[in-house]
């Protein structure tokens, strides 16, 4: 695209304004609130939704009131907002902290650092990536070249501002709907979950389903092949996997609490034997692509030293800025960790231990990087196995730390371990999910002809924004729901299941108590459903990734079950969406009512959460009893379904 594309309005030297205060404002905003929504929805159901386009919409919708915006303002407000869909991922690790008993709550500027120099790294690692695996690969970028065709269209005709207009009156519609029923939840006219324990000869099992609306959205953004592999993991779990467990330690009258307990403390690391297997098969299979990217990245920077002029599009942040900038982080992250330390178990080997750790967190920052850039390309930032990256390197600080100390400290040095590697975990974690977000942004940028040095420095400032919103929406949640597992948790607490789970392989591995019998059978599980991926895709059949197959099997059923119904809903309106008149702009409206469906909820729940915090009470919303469940059930049911059949309808008719 030529720099006079889109008849844009022109600034000085024949350039369109790109970078500018109100880009940077409005960018902000819409970080801010999609950050709060994907810290609730992260925690709740261990999934974060991409804002790139529905940050494109919202932008294009307001900046269209306003005087000479164009394509690449517009790019650098979805830039900036696409923060809040990584960097959010963040609270799969953190809260561990509080559920191995470290922290009683997030400290507001050692959670702010953490993720601003952790997601700062993340763009700097990913920066030397961009001609390699954007401009000099065929990876098709999903989610960046969606985005880029949201802001062609806004721009390319009179008609695209009426589409962004319908576009983010969608959302909303969307977000009042999912913000509605969770409000008729909330007052406990409306159940949000329905759950029931029964026993399977010798053994027992259970279903459950919670009446979440953002899990319909959730599952129209992840698609039909990643929500048949979630089915696939469930039925492996509550068919196979429960019936035997319960049959193994026996049932007594209590079904409900030992299905919970066999659950949660074995089903679940069976579930992360699969994660883990499918992480490493996904590292296994990009490693030679990624090596050829950096080798390609690398003839282009002493191309640039020996002179070479550069289009303003192919303009990156300067090497010697982005490697300036990695070594000044590692001096607060020295700090950070020291003060972490303190005076615990660490302490005497203070010195070293952090020197270990600056290099761990340089070598695996820069695989991290160049893995998670690979996969968001391959698959898209919303499908990229970002957890499973978390499960390795928590595993690798946590081994590691194993061999330096061994086992015989006793409970409290093990605790105090875990709890370190937890820290640097969430260092590394940063990275991961910021790379994985960066180069699909990058890619937008290349589509619709940005400056990529421009793009790269607001990242940064959206990862900032982010940073400041996360901490006091974690301490929040803590302080209202608590975390599932967690003592003094409330009757609404949050399962928080990738946090629940790395925190437990951490104090596992350091405790000497890991169960790696239930983790080498969900390896199996893993091998073998790689095995039927990979004939699937040989046979050119839909896929089974075998990363959400380990989803499947980890998340709690009621936290799973409806991702696959959405994806079926989705995957029938964008069959419908084909034989529209425009299919791009009917998927475009089914997308963005699937956004407002999490939106809405997850916006709710954070301020549902302060109104606990508030008023002390569990339920202050509440204008009816217990006794009024039966009836809270039926309703719940009728309006759930009349809600998302109106909401479809609708998105329907504005998309004809």
């Amino acid at each position: 695209m030529s720099d006079t594309a889109i008849g844009a309005p022109m600034g000085r030297a024949g350039e369109m304004r790109e970078f500018t205060l109100r880009a940077v404002i409005l960018g902000g905003a819409i970080t801010l609130i999609f950050t709060a929504a994907n810290v609730y929805l992260g925690l709740k159901v261990g999934l974060t939704f991409a804002t790139s386009i529905p940050a494109a919409v919202i932008s294009m919708a307001l900046l269209r009131f306003v005087a000479n915006s164009n394509i690449l303002e517009n790019n650098i407000v979805q830039t900036i907002a696409s923060a809040a869909g990584t960097l959010a991922a963040i609270i799969f690790v953190l809260p561990g902290l509080i559920m191995i008993g470290w922290w009683q709550g997030f400290n507001y500027w050692t959670t702010v650092a953490v993720c601003a120099i952790g997601g700062t790294l993340g763009v700097m690692f990913s920066i030397p990536l961009r001609r390699a695996l954007v401009t000099g690969s065929d990876l098709p970028y999903p989610e960046g070249v969606a985005a880029a065709e949201v802001l062609k269209v806004g721009f390319g005709s009179a008609a695209g501002a009426e589409e962004n207009a319908r576009g983010l009156a969608t959302i909303l519609a969307g977000s009042l709907v999912s913000a509605g029923f969770a409000i008729l939840a909330a007052m406990k006219l409306a159940v949000s979950e329905i759950a029931t324990a029964f026993r399977v000869g010798a053994g027992a099992s259970g279903a459950s389903t919670s009446l979440s609306m953002a899990l319909i959205g959730v599952g129209h953004l992840v698609g039909v092949s990643v929500g048949l592999a979630m089915l696939f993991g469930m039925l492996i779990a509550w068919v196979g996997l429960m019936p035997a467990l319960t049959a193994a330690q026996g049932v007594g009258a209590d079904v409900g609490a030992v299905v919970g307990e066999v659950f949660r403390n074995q089903v679940r690391f069976v579930g992360a034997g699969t994660i883990g297997v499918a992480a490493v098969w996904t590292l296994l299979k990009i490693i030679g692509p990624i090596v050829g990217g950096i080798r390609s990245a690398m003839a282009s920077a002493r191309a640039r030293a020996g002179g070479e002029v550069l289009a303003l599009t192919d303009r990156d942040l300067s090497i010697r800025i982005v490697a300036g900038t990695i070594l000044l982080s590692f001096l607060p992250i020295a700090l950070l960790l020291w003060l972490f330390i303190g005076d615990g178990p660490i302490a005497p080997d203070a010195p070293l231990v952090i020197g270990l750790t600056l290099v761990y967190v340089l070598i695996i920052g820069a695989i991290i990087a160049s893995v998670c850039g690979y996969m968001a390309g391959l698959i898209g930032a919303s499908n990229s196995p970002v957890s499973g990256v978390g499960i390795l390197a928590v595993l690798g600080a946590a081994v590691l730390l194993a061999l330096f100390y061994g086992h015989d400290g006793g409970p409290e040095t093990s605790r105090a371990l875990a709890a370190y590697a937890l820290f640097v975990t969430a260092l590394v974690f940063s990275i991961a999910t910021i790379s994985n977000d960066n180069l699909q942004d990058l890619k937008t940028g290349q589509l619709v002809g940005a400056t990529p040095w421009k793009q790269q420095v607001a990242l940064v400032i959206g990862v900032i924004f982010g940073s400041l919103v996360i901490a006091p929406v974690l301490d929040l949640l803590n302080t209202a729901f608590g975390f599932q597992g967690v003592p003094g948790a409330g009757p609404n607490a949050l399962a928080a299941p990738q946090a629940a789970l790395i925190s437990s392989l951490a104090m596992g591995v350091l405790g000497g108590d890991i169960r790696w019998d239930l983790i080498f059978y969900g390896a199996v599980i893993g091998v073998v459903v790689i095995i039927l991926d990979e004939i699937l895709g040989k046979l050119g059949k839909m896929r089974l990734p075998p990363l959400a197959v380990g989803m499947g099997i980890y998340l709690p059923m009621a936290l799973t079950v409806l991702v696959p119904v959405g994806a079926f809903i989705g995957y029938a309106y964008e069959r419908w969406a084909d034989r529209a008149r425009s299919p791009e702009f009917a998927k475009r409206m089914g997308v963005l009512a699937a956004t407002g469906l999490i939106v809405g909820e997850s916006l709710f729940g954070v301020a549902f959460a302060g109104i606990v915090a508030g008023s002390g009470s569990d339920a202050p919303l509440a204008v009816v009893g217990e006794g009024f469940e039966g009836v809270a059930t039926w309703i719940g049911l009728l309006a759930f379904i009349g809600l998302i059949a109106w909401l479809y309808a609708r998105t329907k008719k504005i998309a004809a």
